[in-house]
């Protein structure tokens, strides 16, 4: 089982030109390098049977034949492979000369696509040579003594997956034919093209390639020209191009290449239909075109390993995009908040510093706030609440943040408190139980509660995505607050965002800050260890964090099924966590994800971060009571 993906292959034949017996037998090669590595689909440059280059030779009747010939033997040479290849060529039909990227497998053409849009500018003139296949109308032609379908409107049907086609320049226009594809329903584009190379071209390429497939919701896979067309006038660098839904995820690692190029990756089909599936406005503006699906044949690979690359950390962006990705995460807390401040007249903002990663955040937030509103940080409040958990590392910590950021301090032991409250209920102290757990954070929650009521303050809740997910917060306790800053940032982001932000702050606020970061990840609520470190560290008891954004991030962004998410976390996570421990952790993502809708349900406002949402008014809307889904479901099929 392959879980939607499909091994796709941009090809970058070297050529002769006008020698068709050449070429055909370079793309074969190909072809049959690409079945070796178990690629499904292939696709070559744009009239690679021939070169594009020939000129005026596409009028010989000499090349015409011999690029039919070529094809014929083509078919010959593969007719044992199950790859479907998409080659260039010109293709005579009647009286008119097409330029035409023609589908082939096991030896047969299942269908021929013209190029509806001919260059006729600058270095280009194929209107001189070409007629334009624009056209609703799909004909029928006799190939090889069968009947094939011919036209720009025909889908390929691979795995219950489509695919379309389109060359060179079709790309370039306001409205490509692609976008008509994939609003019939196209998750591929493959686009044959000779794209010649010009100072400062290849950049606006990818971008245009990215931008596309951004926009069709689809994978587009660019090959275009290389070495071996003539450069009597211009030069092809035989740039190749993978992009899927906006990001290029594999391209040739050197143009202007001498040798044969074979880009190889997967497209992930079931990411491009859930993100349509989430859109309905995707197929709005589909038009009346005729369309007809052509099946192919499954080739039934199954891959153990991909070749792309997974993510392990899907919310942490790429190094050269940190500086700005984190000052935009930044931004959005801080104007929510100040939105919140300004509209509730609060005088006071107030939240619980623990000595932790995610009350840190929330405080970092809260003095930019400040900053931005041009209010005196005096006006935020931070209030330690050291309780039967609390180590001295993080009570330290906790005072020395609050201390050099210069704000309203305040510290309230609830040992007392609690201690009476166990009296009134009747529950033993030394019985360090769920009760003994919650009771702590409810009593933290209250004298938040109330300080604000004293203050004129509004309660900045510090709880992340990822505790929302896992519904790791007492009910009612750390659970609630009057606006929840950190609601839409996962746990992982936290300690890189905090790293990023400690370099605005002084020496001394820095190594408060990193020892924060360098800290277990801990509610601090039971007794600490004998050597004085914390007794309870959370990932101990619910699993390392950064497989549970991993799961929060397919699950929720693309509504993949648990053996799917299993499957990524194995290529992502590879000699990092065994099978067995993430299948044993998906399984408690799973239970706990849930289980603690209710805790949702009623969660406080919040601002949304990043592409990945547990707002009930928002992003994500489920039953409290649902059954749920579980791994062993998914081991059924």
């Amino acid at each position: 089982m392959n879980y939607g993906f499909v091994r796709v292959a941009a090809a970058v034949p070297t050529v002769k030109i006008a020698d068709c017996s050449f070429n055909s037998l370079q793309i074969s090669l190909l072809m049959e390098q690409a079945e070796k590595e178990k690629v499904e689909i292939i696709s070559f440059p744009e009239l690679s049977l021939t070169g594009y280059t020939c000129a005026d030779l596409f009028f010989q009747q000499q090349l015409l034949a011999d690029a039919e010939r070529a094809l014929r033997d083509l078919l010959l040479k593969t007719y044992s492979l199950n790859i479907i290849a998409i080659v260039g060529m010109p293709l005579r039909v009647q009286s008119r000369l097409y330029n035409v990227a023609v589908v082939v497998q096991s030896g047969k053409v299942l269908g021929i696509v013209p190029k509806s849009y001919l260059p006729n500018n600058n270095e280009f003139f194929e209107y001189r040579w070409f007629t334009s296949g624009m056209s609703d109308e799909i004909k029928t032609l006799n190939f090889n003594g069968e009947e094939v379908l011919f036209g720009t409107n025909l889908l390929f049907n691979y795995q219950d997956s489509l695919f379309g086609i389109e060359i060179c320049k079709d790309l370039c226009v306001p409205v490509p034919p692609s976008m008509q594809h994939c609003m019939h329903g196209a998750d591929m584009i493959f686009n044959l093209s000779a794209s010649n190379e010009l100072v400062g071209k290849h950049p606006y390429r990818c971008k245009l390639v990215e931008v596309h497939s951004a926009k069709c919701k689809s994978a587009y896979i660019y090959a275009s020209s290389g070495f071996g067309e003539s450069t009597t006038d211009i030069v092809f660098g035989g740039s190749s191009l993978i992009a899927e839904n906006g990001k290029i995820i594999a391209s040739n690692a050197t143009r202007f290449s001498m040798e044969p190029q074979l880009i190889v990756t997967e497209i992930d089909t079931e990411k491009l239909r859930s993100e349509k599936l989430k859109d309905p406005n995707f197929f709005q503006a589909k038009s009346d075109a005729n369309y007809q699906i052509i099946p192919c044949k499954s080739s039934n690979y199954k891959f153990d390993s991909l070749r792309r690359t997974i993510k392990r950390h899907p919310f942490i962006p790429s190094e050269p995009n940190k500086n700005s990705y984190f000052e935009e995460i930044l931004s959005i807390q801080t104007q929510a908040l100040a939105q919140r401040w300004t509209h509730t007249q609060a005088e006071t903002l107030l939240l619980g510093v623990s000595g932790g990663l995610d009350s840190t955040l929330a405080l970092l937030v809260c003095l930019k706030t400040a900053e931005k509103l041009g209010y005196d940080r005096k006006r935020i409040i931070g209030i330690s609440m050291p309780g039967f958990g609390t180590t001295d590392r993080s009570r330290q910590n906790a005072s020395k943040l609050i201390a050099s950021l210069e704000i309203t301090s305040y510290e309230v032991s609830i040992e007392e408190a609690c201690l009476q409250h166990f009296k009134d209920i009747g529950h033993d102290k030394d019985t360090h139980d769920i009760t003994f757990e919650n009771v702590q954070a409810r009593e933290r929650t209250q004298i938040l509660m109330d300080m604000a009521n004293k203050l004129n303050g509004l309660v900045i809740g510090t709880g992340d995505l990822s505790e929302s997910a896992l519904g790791w917060s007492t009910y009612n306790g750390d659970h609630m607050s009057m606006y929840a800053i950190n609601s839409g940032v996962p746990k992982t982001l936290i300690r890189h965002l905090l790293a990023w932000m400690s370099n605005q702050f002084d020496t001394k606020v820095q190594s408060v800050l990193q020892d924060i970061i360098d800290s277990p990840i801990s509610p601090e609520l039971l007794p600490p260890a004998h050597d004085g470190t914390t007794s309870q560290k959370t990932e101990d008891a619910v699993g390392p964090y950064e497989l549970h954004d991993f799961f929060l991030y397919y699950f929720v962004r693309y509504g993949f099924t648990p053996e799917k998410i299993r499957f990524l976390a194995l290529q992502a996570f590879k000699g990092a966590y065994s099978f067995e421990e993430i299948t044993k952790w998906l399984k408690l993502f799973l239970k706990r994800f849930f289980s603690q809708q209710f805790k949702r349900s009623c969660m406080p406002d919040g601002p949304k971060i990043c592409s990945v949402s547990l707002s009930p008014r928002g992003d994500w809307k489920m039953p409290s009571d649902v059954k749920g889904f579980t791994l062993e479901d998914f081991n059924k099929e």
